[in-house]
């Protein structure tokens, strides 16, 4: 269930919710690993922007949203917080931000597509 933090300036949601999101094409999905990370495994449909290129990638986000919410997702959840927290920092305050919980993780373990 989608979780709001007043501490957070993004919503932490589940990889159903994330799921549910991008099928209704409300969102877009960003994975914040490594390159290597990457190619191992991903969900279907994401853009790779790692984490510690966020804060320069403001305009690539945005125009990758096109007004949409992002998702960002990592292994598990903990990079991709701090990459919510780096595109908020960046001036990405316009568009709704969410945490994918488990991360890529919980997203093969759900059986979700991955690959392009």
């Amino acid at each position: 269930m989608a979780t709001k933090d007043p501490r957070e300036p993004f919503t932490r949601i589940t990889v159903a919710e994330a799921k549910e999101k991008l099928d209704k094409g409300e969102a877009v999905m960003v994975d914040v690993r490594e390159p290597n990370e990457y190619v191992e495994v991903h969900a279907t449909g994401v853009r790779l922007i790692p984490v510690n290129s966020v804060i320069g990638e403001a305009k690539q986000i945005r125009d990758f949203a096109g007004g949409k919410e992002v998702l960002f997702i990592c292994k598990s959840g903990a990079r991709s917080a701090l990459a919510a927290e780096f595109a908020i920092a960046a001036g990405v305050d316009e568009l709704p931000l969410s945490n994918v919980e488990g991360g890529t993780q919980a997203w093969v373990a759900a059986g979700y597509p991955t690959g392009d």
